[in-house]
């Protein structure tokens, strides 16, 4: 039997980085097992429904509360009990949730090597993105392995005194996997975006906004949302789309500013598939998201990330995006230079990847598998 390789996965953002390494495994002498924690619940299985993928074990987590440290408290003996049970010969954890921070340390505790997907990422600052920031910076301290996207997440990890020979840059999966889906062109699923096709078909801009930050609640995202609603009101030609968060906060709030106005469609959260075929209509992405800044890139689509600082400094460095934060004014100001300028980005130099992270992944988690381990916890 092949040594299995714990996958654990608890948000969508998770599943879809980490389908491209489950698949990879393949005739690698390694066996995926992937772990879904029920942190986001359904929109998990959707989004690795596209590779063809399924999780192997689910854990019976409850969130009454939605509480992070409710959460916390779930997963722990939940993960404990997979990794005594199965008795995996890595794990492996992706970004920076409660699910990537449980995941690593459950299995330090069990003495299992830990692998950081998308190790490095830094702000400095512990309350943006909050709590990202800080459950990353603890993952690092107990990975065996850590797969860095860029050089300069591999410099932050040298300069944390994270030793070299653990470090392997492998670029970002994101890159892997919105090109696998891209290549199938699926059409629309959500019948709001549907709907808006033959629109843009016949000229009109797609303007694709997400936002979700913890820290953005409250005045900061209807900073946000009331620059979509101005952005829609100056240009007809635009129509905004905004997959609502499952956060019932958010949702709240989205709906309040955005519900009734014109040429602009909250969905639920969009499938995969249906994400990658906004990228690839959108015009501009207005976003808070981590992952949007690295997959956007692939489609040349410009990017205003309203945040105050990103960990994803390469697309800033590459103009792929635009640092804009919350404030309504500068939103609404870098919207429209975009748009006016028709704004395009070369494709084809992502600067988080050439699509073959996950060969590099695999490759050095056999790596660690084949390195013997120096502890192992009853």
């Amino acid at each position: 039997m092949h040594p299995e390789v714990l996958i654990i996965v608890g948000t969508r953002p998770e599943a879809v980085k980490a389908a491209p390494v489950a698949l990879a495994m393949a005739g690698s002498g390694l066996a995926p097992v992937i772990v879904h924690t029920g942190q986001h619940g359904r929109v998990v299985d959707q989004a690795l429904a596209p590779f063809g993928l399924v999780p192997d074990e689910r854990l019976p987590v409850r969130r009454p509360g939605g509480g992070q440290a409710e959460l916390m408290s779930a997963l722990l003996p939940a993960l404990d009990a997979v990794l005594a049970r199965r008795g995996p010969a890595a794990v492996v954890v992706q970004g920076d949730t409660t699910t990537t921070l449980a995941g690593a340390l459950a299995a330090f505790w069990r003495g299992v090597p830990v692998a950081h997907l998308e190790a490095g990422l830094r702000t400095g600052d512990l309350a943006a993105p909050f709590p990202e920031e800080g459950n990353r910076q603890a993952v690092a301290r107990l990975c065996a392995l850590h797969l860095a996207p860029t050089a300069a997440a591999a410099g932050a990890l040298r300069a944390e005194s994270v030793p070299v020979p653990d470090i392997v840059v492998t670029g970002n999966t994101v890159v892997d996997a919105v090109r696998l889906i891209a290549s199938t062109d699926r059409p629309a699923v959500d019948p709001s975006f549907a709907a808006l096709e033959p629109e843009l078909d016949a000229g009109a801009r797609l303007v694709l906004v997400t936002v979700h930050r913890r820290e953005s609640w409250g005045a900061p995202l209807d900073g946000v949302l009331s620059a979509v609603r101005a952005l829609v009101e100056r240009h007809e030609d635009v129509r905004v789309l905004l997959p609502a968060h499952p956060n019932p906060a958010v949702r709240a709030q989205v709906r309040a500013a955005l519900g009734d106005t014109p040429r602009a469609v909250v969905t639920e959260p969009l499938g995969y598939p249906d994400l990658v075929r906004a990228l690839r209509r959108a015009a501009l992405v207005i976003t808070d998201s981590g992952g949007i800044q690295e997959e956007a890139p692939t489609f040349g689509v410009p990017v205003l990330v309203a945040r105050d600082v990103t960990e994803r400094l390469e697309a800033l460095g590459a103009g792929c995006a635009r640092l804009v934060g919350t404030d309504r004014a500068r939103v609404l100001e870098a919207a429209d230079q975009t748009l006016a300028a028709n704004l395009r980005i070369p494709t084809g130099a992502n600067p988080f990847g050439d699509g073959h992270a996950a060969e590099r992944v695999v490759a050095a988690l056999r790596r660690l598998v084949a390195a013997p381990v120096l502890v192992n916890a009853s």
